[in-house]
């Protein structure tokens, strides 16, 4: 069973939208108000990364289920510039915007499991879930 939301990032308003989106999802899939805002931040920071370095890309929501357990997946690409070292920036308090360095290591804290593919000039795919 998987339910589809995608949303193009390109505008501020465009990750208004999608965190909005990311919460109903959420709350129809039955997580808490705690975990509400775990997913919502999570994708707030995934479109910001995606508005701030590549310009426009989108963020798919998912309703996942597996072995009698459901969750979101949420999945944010773009084919903006790439990250050079994704080592160095799921590093705490690493930041190449000048903001708290929380972005990366943030979303890996608040979601349950995280994958990262990047490639320098062809862009960025993250991938994270939270099950309930």
């Amino acid at each position: 069973m998987s339910k589809k939301a995608i949303i193009e990032i390109s505008t501020e308003w465009d990750i208004v939208a999608a965190r909005q989106l990311g919460r109903n999802e959420a709350k129809s899939v039955g997580f808490g108000t705690l975990d509400q805002a775990k997913i919502t931040t999570t994708i707030c920071e995934l479109a910001r990364n995606i508005y701030l370095y590549a310009r426009a890309g989108k963020i798919t929501i998912e309703r996942i289920s597996e072995n009698d357990r459901e969750g979101i997946r949420i999945t944010a690409s773009d084919k903006g510039p790439g990250i050079g070292d994704v080592r160095k920036v799921m590093e705490v308090g690493y930041s190449t915007s000048g903001g708290l360095g929380a972005g990366l290591p943030g979303v890996r804290q608040l979601m349950d499991d995280m994958d990262v593919q990047s490639f320098v000039n062809k862009g960025t795919t993250i991938r994270v879930e939270k099950w309930i």
